[in-house]
Formats: C-alpha cells, sequence, structure tokens
C-alpha cells in the first residue's frame, strides 16, 4: 500500500508539505517532488521558513496539490529532514530529469542566485 501512495505522490507535478511553527501552526508549502527509493525528495532554498520549521519539527502531512498549493487529495502523515550535500545533488539530478527544461533552468538560476550551498533537500518519508 505505500508504494502505491508513494508512486502516486512522486508522479504528481507538486506536493503540498505542511510542517509547523512554534505554536503548532500549520503552514502549507507547495514543492517540486520527485520519488528516491522508499521516500519523495523535494528540493528548496536553505534559508527558508520551511527548512527552519522541520529542523526544528519533523512532523509533517504531504499530498498532492496545484501549482498555487490547493489540495487535489488526500494529506497525508509523515517526517521530512534535511538531507547532506550528496542526497540534494541526487534530487536534483532527480528533478532536472523529471521537470525537463523548465526544471534545469530553474536549477541552474537557483545555482547562479545561491550557490550550491543554497539550497537543500528534504527528505519526506511517509508514515507507514
Amino acid at each position: 500500500m505505500n508504494d502505491t501512495r508513494l508512486d502516486r505522490l512522486g508522479a504528481g507535478k507538486y506536493l503540498l508539505v505542511t510542517s509547523y511553527r512554534k505554536d503548532g501552526t500549520p503552514v502549507a508549502t507547495p514543492v517540486w517532488v520527485v520519488r528516491d527509493a522508499d521516500t519523495l525528495g523535494v528540493w528548496t532554498a536553505a534559508d527558508s521558513w520551511k527548512v527552519k520549521r522541520i529542523r526544528r519539527r519533523a512532523d509533517i502531512l504531504a499530498g498532492p496539490c496545484d501549482v498555487r498549493g490547493n489540495p487535489t487529495g488526500e494529506q497525508l502523515p509523515g517526517t521530512a529532514e534535511v538531507v547532506d550535500a550528496a542526497t540534494t545533488a541526487r534530487y536534483r539530478a532527480l528533478i532536472a530529469r523529471k521537470y525537463g527544461i523548465v526544471g534545469r533552468l530553474t536549477l541552474l538560476g537557483s545555482r547562479l542566485r545561491r550557490g550550491l550551498d543554497g539550497t537543500v533537500g528534504i527528505r519526506v518519508t511517509l508514515t507507514p
């Protein structure tokens, strides 16, 4: 069952990741998503608020959404963790392959603007 959820979310164009502020307020953010073995990979700016929230509290909700972050399916519980440079590089390669020219141009623009250390990968593991 878990694999079909991962397949569906990993195949989608956007993933809605809901992380939590210190006071428990949920904050939902649409992000690009790739399947990475038995987890999902997300790529984002290293100094983004979602990274700060995830470093402080790992439990999240994840589910399909549209480009504006409107949910298009069930939001599932899981955990998120900021990954190392090698895993972040793998997520970049997977994003470039999945999102084609738009993905490659976005990655290039980000690298020029922020440098390689300006972005991080986030591993999303769904709760069984």
